[in-house]
This record gives structure tokens, C-alpha cells and sequence, in this order.
């Protein structure tokens, strides 16, 4: 595993790492070659060090790629780029309803929008926007 899979901040990974420890547990990085108790079953203080540089690293190369995201995302809209879905690929109101009749009967005859998903087989985020569709939000 990854260091920076551990977590995305600094303060939950040492939290998470202590939390291990108070159970007694150690965490062993083959790729380091280190692990947070000592035998004895005291932490083991360069791996306390060890962890807060790598935790420190990970967070850096996650902050790295997500500026070079946003600066990529910034020259394509500079160049000129349109995100998001082609013009014309979204039903409209009336068609979205009519294809998903099934729902907006259970909908309309007062089930709840899970039990409705479980009826028709479909997914609760599909009945959530059947839902919001027939009340024009």
C-alpha cells in the first residue's frame, strides 16, 4: 500500500497510527522497513519521524497534482475547451418522465423513493432525480 492511501491529512494519520497503538497493534512499512513499536511495545521514536516525513510528502504530492490539474483545467478553458456533456445529449422533462413511467407511478402512488428504486430495479440516484423532475426542481 501506498503511504498516502493511509490518509489525506497529516493529523488523521498520526491519530490513526496512535489509535493502533493504544490497541497494542504496530504498523509495518515493508517498503521503509520500519514499524511503529519497538518489541517491548514502546513506539519506536525514527519511525514516528519516519511517518510524519512520509505523511508530509504524501500530502505535498497530492497538493503538486491537484495544481497541476487545476493549471491544465485552466489552459484548456484559456485555448478554449467546453467541459461537461455535448449540447443535446440530456432529456428533456417530459421524455426523462415518460422513459421512467414505472417510477413516477410508484413515486405517485406514495412510495418512498428507496423502496421505489428496490420495485423498479433501478438506481435511488435515478429516482432522487425522477423525483426532483416531477416536482420541477
Amino acid at each position: 500500500m501506498k503511504f498516502s492511501r493511509l490518509a489525506r491529512r497529516n493529523s488523521v494519520t498520526h491519530k490513526f497510527v496512535e489509535t493502533l497503538e493504544e490497541c497494542g497493534m504496530s504498523l509495518y512499512w515493508h517498503a521503509q522497513g520500519f514499524e511503529t513499536l519497538l518489541p517491548n511495545g514502546k513506539r519506536n521514536p525514527a519511525a514516528g519521524v519516519m511517518l510524519a516525513l512520509l505523511a508530509e510528502l504524501a500530502r505535498s504530492e497530492v497538493e503538486t497534482l491537484s495544481e497541476r490539474i487545476n493549471s491544465g483545467l485552466a489552459e484548456a478553458r484559456r485555448k478554449g475547451v467546453k467541459f461537461g456533456r455535448p449540447e443535446g445529449t440530456t432529456l428533456h422533462r417530459e421524455v426523462f418522465l415518460h422513459k421512467h413511467k414505472d417510477i413516477v407511478r410508484n413515486l405517485k402512488s406514495g412510495h418512498s423513493v428507496r423502496n421505489t428504486a428496490k420495485i423498479s430495479g433501478k438506481g435511488v440516484s435515478t429516482v432522487q432525480r425522477i423525483k426532483a423532475a416531477m416536482t420541477g426542481v
